[in-house]
């Protein structure tokens, strides 16, 4: 389980009879004093009442009783819950004092409290706190997991003394989600870590191999006449940008320094003791890391996580659709759709490649949101609900073409919409719920926003159903799943490219169940699929059986990245869980899994191996097998066209970690697959150094090296190409190299400012040579230009020094030629950015940002470490400087 093995311990308080009526209910004591939360314990209140402190290890003796003794007390008042805790320690000059941004709760000394206040055994809340002050929250789910992205407004203190150190935390009312009646019951639990000895002790914990946190927990008792806050958080924030670029000279938009100053606000409202709003307006996201460079040469969209608060926050409810009730999700090869990819809003506009014959163009970068608003919570005890909507702005480029000056609209104005229902049956044995997603947009009645509807889906529906069942007393076996409907509609020319897209592919030729239909106005599809999971015991069983209709499709506002897929998986394992001679636990496992296409073809078959274990000196080893023991068809590789055979592979991969405790922390890894057609390897280490508590370097080294014997370049038309239907489909043998890392430095200067570097340099080549193309459907033959008469001529551009090459796939035949661009590429970038951040009132923070990128792109596939570092160097850089402040008000 996730969360329970990353974070923390709860306090709770007593009366002074102790645990009253049950050894499973703990007293919260109401309390009249002021607390100063210093973290000094030296309100009386603290004193006149017995603490908790029945603490038991889990880790890393299970069930002995903790090396160090704990003790926590908790009370409340009409407005928070205040718990306090004295962590008594026999070294407090060994005690991990490190000092970190806030959620990064790593290897140290911590303190954790877990809340249910639904009291429903599946969500809550938690709250850390470290020795040297360093704060952590996020919320509980389904029982077993967590996220750190949800940051509350509460306070915490620590002090460390002779004795140990001691805690107070305040967490206010408004920060949880309760039910209005006199007398609350809670779930409780408190953690503490103690991190030289990789120790963690709870009141209650997961043992081993077992499952279930939150519905463990003790239960809070002696809470009474609170209730739910109904205030209003209002964060409002301004934003000064300065932007300092090169854009083409002459540019009449762009004289390359730019200035955007701006406002915005955040509003959270608690709309009844169970449900809250969140909703922003005009929101600004400059202040977030920035995404990595990549080098795609897929025909699959690059996958970016989602980073912007407002979207993140609260966002499991939507993501653990499907996934409810089971603690492992396993994908033998299978595109597991993302149901709400919340990167949709707010994108790149769509009409950005419409406007590649103009002279100058003044292109936004992104998609600007007018607002959004989300709901989350509960309706009764056990109705889920959470709902997302958003607005976006028609955005308009500006543009000139031979001194002449017009515009474009490059993005309708458009709607977003998610809704999603979960109902839990007691004790979470079964569970079933309904998710669904609208996207609809609004097109100019000009002729530029006609053209632009031959781009985008006029709107997108996509709903589904989804649950679980457990099929056991002891929650052992559990069968999991979902079945969910799409449709889009738009113009013929949109329907038509949307079937024909790399996500679909409905050309294949050779594929007779497919039919590109030109009239078409609509796309309609399902998807589905249905797990089996043992989850308990040393042994452990997952299966799934699944499905994507070739026409599903969510890409307006999910990601999915192919369809045409039936695929099966079943496999399991066995773990020692128990120290025994070098090994701290061990584990075995493996598995089988295929995938057929909807015309009955295997295009995929695996057998999968692993092995882990950690030793006893906290060390850990990974090794992955996996072999594709048959030959399988290929139904992508020709981009649409004729069906191919794959070859049987072997991959193997090795992952490796060293004791996260020490200065210097190693995760490497190494990763290889094998076949007649590809030689790929990939190595690269996380290299972490903590030279002292409060900084933290990181260095993410990374090199690639991959030879592909069938690398697509190209595909033309070519009537005599009769055993390819028409068509000349050209490969080459490709051989590429990457290098690049991720560099990252976090210095925390208190609890409140911290500083947060990020950059990745990226140098990446591709040679291509033996250019060829395709002999025949459904095999592996292909012929190379220049042999069987074909023909291969290199044209170098006398000015321009551009590469060229004329093909010819009969020679001397009746064929005419065909000229195919180099595919050879030299790509460098760099792009990074500084962070620091100050919470100058609990809530209120201004950022001040610098993000830099560069890039420079040559048509040469020759891998030249030096000359690219000095190319590199020597590209003129784009930055862009932020400040942005937010001030925090409760009302």
């Amino acid at each position: 389980m996730k969360f329970v093995l990353s974070v923390g311990m709860i306090l709770l308080c007593l009366t002074s009879l102790g645990f009253a009526d049950s050894d499973r209910e703990i007293h919260a004591v109401k309390i009249s004093q002021p607390i100063k939360v210093d973290g000094k314990l030296n309100e009386s209140v603290w004193s006149s009442m017995r603490p908790i402190s029945e603490f038991v290890q889990r880790d890393p003796n299970q069930g002995e009783a903790p090396t160090e003794k704990t003790e926590v007390w908790i009370g409340y008042d009409d407005n928070a819950l205040y718990i306090a805790a004295r962590l008594y320690d026999s070294h407090p000059d060994s005690i991990m004092k490190v000092l970190s941004r806030r959620d990064n709760i790593s290897t140290s000394d911590w303190f954790i409290v877990f809340i249910d206040p639904y009291h429903d055994k599946r969500s809550g809340n938690y709250f850390a706190i470290g020795p040297s002050g360093m704060l952590g929250d996020g919320v509980l789910f389904n029982d077993d997991w967590d996220n750190s992205d949800w940051d509350g407004v509460w306070e915490g203190k620590a002090n460390i003394d002779e004795t140990g150190w001691t805690v107070e935390m305040r967490i206010p009312f408004s920060q949880l989600k309760f039910h209005e009646q006199q007398e609350q019951i809670w779930g409780i639990d408190f953690r503490r870590d103690i991190g030289r000895k990789n120790e963690q002790d709870y009141i209650t914990y997961t043992p081993r191999m077992q499952s279930g946190f939150v519905s463990r927990f003790h239960e809070l008792v002696g809470i009474e006449g609170v209730k739910p806050s109904n205030q209003a958080e209002f964060l409002p924030f301004t934003t000064t940008k300065a932007e300092y670029t090169h854009p083409s000279v002459g540019n009449p938009f762009n004289s390359g320094s730019r200035y955007h100053p701006d406002f915005g606000a955040d509003l959270r409202y608690g709309l009844n003791g169970n449900l809250v709003l969140n909703a922003t307006v005009n929101p600004d996201f400059g202040q977030v890391e920035v995404d990595p460079a990549v080098v795609n040469l897929t025909d699959v969209e690059s996958f970016f996580q989602e980073k912007r608060p407002f979207f993140v926050e609260g966002a499991n409810i939507f993501t653990m659709f499907g996934q409810g009730g089971g603690n492992n999700y396993w994908n033998f090869n299978y595109p597991q759709p993302t149901f709400f990819y919340s990167r949709r809003i707010g994108r790149s506009p769509h009409g950005n490649d419409t406007l590649d014959n103009v002279d100058y163009v003044d292109m936004p970068i992104a998609t600007r949101i007018l607002g959004a608003a989300k709901i989350t919570g509960k309706l009764s005890d056990s109705w889920n609900v959470g709902t997302v909507h958003a607005v976006t702005s028609r955005m308009i480029a500006p543009f000139q073409i031979n001194g002449t000056r017009s515009e474009a609209e490059i993005e309708p104005s458009a709607y977003y919409g998610i809704a999603r229902v979960q109902k839990e049956f007691p004790d979470g044995r079964q569970g079933i719920g309904f998710m669904g997603t609208l996207a609809r947009r609004s097109f100019s009645l000009n002729d530029i926003g006609s053209r632009l509807e031959n781009f985008i889906n006029r709107s997108a529906v996509f709903a589904g159903i989804d649950g679980w069942t457990f099929l056991d007393e002891d929650k052992m076996w559990v069968i999991t799943g979902y079945s969910a409907m799409s449709h889009v509609n738009g113009s013929k020319e949109r329907i038509t490219n949307l079937q024909t897209n790399s996500v679909h592919y409905f050309q294949r030729p050779d594929a007779s169940y497919l039919k590109v239909d030109s009239n078409a106005t609509s796309l309609t599809g399902f998807t589905g699929r249905a797990y089996l999971i043992k989850q308990k015991g040393n042994s452990y069983v997952n299966a799934s059986f699944g499905i994507i209709d070739p026409k599903f499709e969510i890409n307006d506002l999910g990601f999915l990245s192919r369809t045409n897929v039936i695929n099966m998986h079943g496999g399991g394992g066995y773990v020692w869980s128990e120290p025994e001679g070098i090994f701290r636990t061990r584990e075995i496992g493996g598995g089988v899994g295929q995938s057929y296409d909807f015309g009955g073809n295997l295009i995929h078959r695996v057998v999968v191996e692993w092995l882990f274990a950690k030793f006893t000196n906290y060390y850990s080893i990974n090794l992955n097998f996996a072999q594709n023991p048959s030959t399988a068809y290929n139904i992508r590789r020709t981009r649409g066209g004729p069906i191919t055979l794959n070859p049987k592979g072997w991959e193997a991969d090795l992952m490796f970690n060293t004791d996260d405790r020490k200065e210097v922390f190693v995760n490497g890894y190494a990763n290889t697959y094998f076949s007649s057609i590809t030689n790929f390897v990939n190595y690269g280490a996380a290299i972490q150094f903590r030279p002292s508590s409060s900084v933290t370097f990181s260095i993410g080294p990374d090199l690639t090296l991959d030879q592909e014997k069938l690398q697509w370049v190209d595909r033309y038309n070519d009537a005599v190409a009769t055993s390819t239907f028409g068509s000349r489909y050209v490969f080459g043998e490709m051989n590429q190299k990457t290098i690049s890392a991720n560099i990252r430095l976090n210095w925390t200067f208190s609890p409140k400012i911290s500083l947060q570097l990020f950059a990745q340099p990226l140098i990446s080549s591709g040679a291509f040579t033996n250019l060829k193309m395709l002999a025949r459907s459904r095999s592996d033959e292909y012929v190379a230009f220049r042999q069987n008469g074909t023909t291969i001529n290199k044209v170098v551009d006398p000015s321009s020094h551009d590469v060229r090459y004329t093909v010819d796939g009969d020679g001397v035949g009746p064929a005419t030629s065909h000229t195919l661009n180099n595919p050879d590429f030299n790509f460098k970038s760099l792009r990074g950015n500084a962070v620091l951040r100050w919470e100058y009132l609990p809530g209120s923070t201004i950022y001040f940002v610098w993000t830099q990128s560069r890039s420079d792109n040559e048509g040469d596939g020759e891998f030249r470490f030096n000359h690219s570092l000095y190319r590199l160097g020597n590209s003129r850089p784009d930055n862009i400087f932020l400040i942005k402040m937010s001030y925090y008000f409760n009302v």
